[in-house]
């Protein structure tokens, strides 16, 4: 299913996790979901008055099974994925998550139901793509990134915050390398991104309104 957050911008609802598509100055896929939803990406691609063929770029928020999972199952998909480097150096295997941290155990676990044989370039924090700007936000795990566009009114922050019940929390511990280096990332990326309405998460109701605020509001409450 695919939903307009705004001008150009495109919310998936995808198996408990979210892609987005984006009519930047190339088409752009933020986030490619779990192994199971090739389909439904290609479906929302098309309902947005595109083909799978007309992606150029895909940006990651980070390294998991349901952010990188259809990138070598969705058909036609002929693009250059930009993600931090730590996590595109796990993508491409030149290195492996570490298993003496409980969320990189995980990884390791998962990392046998992923592939990726399109061409991958990391992205440095304040490097700019697009209209939009990466932000260096580990925590979540080590190279994890959000992209802002003051442009586009957008940020898509990953799994560095997830969203219930119309309130954002920052990621858990659970699922995080380092819960005070996420809270540390949620402070850093209020401070220093742009006014922004459409705040598009990895989990969870994306906004379309007052996305930097809310941010800012999460940001105040985090010790």
């Amino acid at each position: 299913m695919a939903t307009q957050l705004g001008d150009g911008i495109w919310w998936f609802g995808l198996r408990g996790v979210n892609a987005y598509l984006v009519e930047d100055d190339v088409l752009t896929l933020v986030d490619a979901g779990t192994p199971l939803d090739a389909g439904a990406i290609a479906a929302g691609i098309e309902a947005a008055g595109h083909a799978v063929a007309d992606v150029e770029r895909v940006l990651l928020t980070h390294y998991d099974l349901d952010h990188v999972g259809t990138l070598d199952r969705l058909d036609d998909l002929d693009a250059v994925v930009r993600t931090g480097a730590a996590d595109a150096a796990m993508l491409t295997g030149e290195t492996n998550p570490p298993w003496r941290n409980h969320k990189g155990a995980l990884q390791r676990a998962t990392g046998t139901f992923l592939g990726c044989d399109l061409p991958v370039a990391a992205i440095d924090d304040g490097e700019e793509v697009g209209s939009f700007t990466a932000y260096h936000t580990p925590g979540h795990t080590p190279g994890h990134t959000a992209f802002v566009s003051e442009e586009r009114s957008a940020g898509f922050l990953g799994d560095l915050v997830f969203e219930g019940g119309g309130s954002l929390d920052a990621s858990p511990w659970l699922v995080s390398y380092d819960t005070r280096e996420a809270a540390a990332s949620v402070r850093s990326l209020a401070e220093r991104a742009p006014a922004f309405d459409v705040l598009g998460m990895g989990h969870g109701v994306p906004f379309v309104r007052d996305g930097d605020q809310r941010l800012a509001d999460l940001a105040g409450s985090l010790r």
